[in-house]
């Protein structure tokens, strides 16, 4: 199969019937073999129903729904593990994301190598202050954080050797950092394609002000266990014995300044309490270090979702 379609959604029952069908004349004007995965997270609406008709209809369509609303990273996460495409191809269903760059993303893959392209829609239909304001410095950040130089690291849209997606784990928020995901599981090659970008057809927007926040809090996470993950003693551990010396040396010093001198008790010194606090914080982080081994050692999947129903599968 050349290509699986991912397209998590919520409460998009008015654009999936017109995705699907661009899609669908997309796929069949060049000739590829395709499946299309719509993931429903909790639609409250008749999404389940139009994908359920749609799948009648067409049987390259298929759908996986959410008991509840997960989010959209586990929608993703659950849309990657049933992929069977060589490339896999990401993107929203609100319309805004339009199939026909499919052949280009995919051509990228194929024929010129690239582990994944990320699309960048350089003309955007948001507003200024709310959405592409806050995009633009998010992006900023993330490129000089990650050293990864893509400009639109939230776009949807996005294409992934078969590979990539079955090697990385998509959960929280993360979906805004699958290229940081992607280059900490070893895949160099990724690209960027300047995309289109729809105005919204149908509905509201999902997503706040909230989303940047939180994307920033991920891209924290995502820094520290792509480096320390499998190794947070070296951490913890490193920082732990560097806070406890610095304590350790002050005690040493006003144990000398106390035989030596003698003009001060200890205790009534300002600096004793520093030497202290710095003691017992280094000895947590050395702790916190040593129970983070042992806590990697015991893989818990953390990606565990009630599917209420699967359509095609």
């Amino acid at each position: 199969m050349n290509i699986t379609v991912v397209i998590p959604l919520l409460n998009e029952a008015e654009s999936l019937p017109e995705l699907c069908a661009w899609i669908e004349r997309v796929m069949q004007e060049n000739g590829y073999t395709y499946e299309v995965i719509l993931v429903d997270d909790g639609s409250t609406d008749e999404s389940w129903e139009v994908i359920e008709g749609l799948h009648r209809a067409n049987g390259h369509i298929k759908g996986i729904r959410f008991q509840r609303n997960y989010g959209k990273s586990a929608a993703l996460n659950e849309g990657f593990k049933a992929a069977q495409g060589e490339v896999v191809i990401t993107m929203d269903a609100d319309l805004q994301d339009s199939p026909d760059e499919v052949p280009g993303l995919y051509k990228m893959i194929v024929d010129e190598g690239y582990d994944m392209v990320s699309g960048w829609k350089k003309k955007r239909y948001d507003n200024t202050f709310t959405k592409n304001l806050p995009s633009k410095i998010y992006n900023a950040a993330t490129r000089r954080m990650t050293g990864i130089y893509l400009h639109d690291f939230n776009c949807g849209l996005k294409s992934y050797r078969k590979r990539v997606v079955k090697s990385i784990e998509v959960y929280g928020e993360m979906h805004r950092q699958i290229p940081v995901l992607a280059k900490w599981a070893g895949f160099r090659k990724i690209g960027e394609k300047v995309v289109a970008h729809q105005p919204r057809k149908y509905g509201a927007s999902k997503f706040g002000w909230e989303r940047f926040v939180n994307g920033f809090l991920d891209l924290g996470s995502i820094m520290f266990v792509g480096r320390f993950g499998k190794r947070p003693m070296h951490f913890f551990g490193f920082w732990g014995s560097v806070i406890s010396f610095i304590g350790l040396c002050i005690w040493i010093y006003l144990g000398v300044s106390k035989i030596a001198f003698a003009k001060y008790n200890m205790t009534d010194r300002p600096l004793f309490y520093v030497g202290l606090i710095s003691i017992v914080v280094g000895v947590q982080l050395f702790l916190a270090g040593f129970l983070g081994e042992l806590i990697t050692r015991n893989a818990v999947d953390r990606n565990f979702y009630l599917i209420e129903k699967k359509e095609g599968f």
